[in-house]
C-alpha cells in the first residue's frame, strides 16, 4: 500500500510474543533444549532468554558465534519441535486483547510485527482472545530479509499497511525491538512483561515502559499512544 502522508493513517505495530503472549520463557526453555539438541553445550538460561527476540539465525549466531551452517539448522528445526510441545501452555497477559480493542476504538490502525512464521498466526489469535477482524494486519518473517533488531519488519508493515510513522507507536518487550523501532524512527513503548528489566529497557531507549498491557491501559491518557490521534 502506498500513498501521502495525507492518505495514511495513525496506527500501532505490536510485537506478539512477550508482549501480548506470555512466551518469552517458553521460548527460552525450547532454545536452550534447541542447541543441546544439535551439539551446543555450554548455553546458559539466562544468556538464551536475553536473545529471544532475535530472528532465529541472528540468535544463534548472538549466542553461539562459532556454529557452523548445518548446527544452526539442526537447531532451528529443534527449537520449533520444542516449541510446538508447549503451545498448550501459552497465555495471553492480562487484557491483552482490551489493549488492542481500545486501539481501535480510538481510530488507530493495529498491525501485528512478529518475528514469527504467519502460520502461527492460527493460533496466536485466539490466544490473544481477538479474531482477525479486530487486527487491521500483520507483518511476518516472510515479508523480510531480515529481522529483528533490524528495522525492517516495522518499516514493511508501515508502509503494506499505509500507516503514518509520524503517527505510530510501536509496542515491544526486547531491547531488540527498542532497537527495531527508533531504527525505523517510531517512538517505542516496551513492556517488562517479557522479563527484560526496567533499567535494560531504559538504558536500549525505550520511549514509555509500562509494566504489561494492562499496565498501559491504566495510564492511556498519559502515553504516547493517546497522543496519536
Amino acid at each position: 500500500m502506498t500513498g501521502t502522508a495525507r492518505d495514511r493513517t495513525p496506527g500501532v505495530l505490536l510485537d506478539v510474543d512477550g508482549t501480548l503472549l506470555d512466551t518469552n520463557y517458553l521460548h527460552a526453555f525450547a532454545w536452550w533444549q534447541a542447541m543441546r539438541d544439535a551439539g551446543v553445550e555450554g548455553i546458559t538460561m539466562t544468556a538464551t532468554h536475553q536473545a529471544v527476540g532475535i530472528a532465529s539465525e541472528q540468535l544463534i549466531e548472538h549466542l553461539a558465534p562459532d556454529a557452523n551452517a548445518r548446527t544452526a539448522k539442526k537447531a532451528i528445526k529443534a527449537h520449533s519441535a520444542r516449541y510446538k510441545k508447549l503451545q498448550g501452555q501459552v497465555a495471553a497477559f492480562d487484557r491483552a486483547a482490551d489493549l488492542i480493542l481500545r486501539c481501535r476504538a480510538a481510530g488507530l490502525a493495529v498491525v501485528l510485527a512478529t518475528s514469527g512464521q504467519e502460520s502461527d498466526l492460527e493460533w496466536m489469535l485466539p490466544a490473544i482472545g481477538v479474531e482477525d477482524g479486530v487486527i487491521t494486519g500483520w507483518t511476518t518473517s516472510a515479508d523480510v530479509g531480515v529481522a529483528k533488531p533490524a528495522p525492517d519488519l516495522l518499516n514493511v508493515a508501515m508502509e503494506q499497511h499505509g500507516l503514518d510513522p509520524s503517527r505510530t507507536v510501536a509496542i515491544g518487550d526486547t531491547v531488540w525491538d527498542v532497537q527495531a523501532a527508533h531504527d525505523a524512527g517510531v517512538e517505542l513503548i516496551a513492556f517488562t512483561c517479557g522479563g527484560i528489566v526496567r533499567c535494560q529497557l531504559e538504558a536500549a531507549g525505550a520511549d514509555e515502559i509500562y509494566d504489561g498491557p494492562g499496565d498501559l491501559m491504566d495510564h492511556w491518557d498519559e502515553s504516547a499512544i493517546s497522543r496519536l490521534r
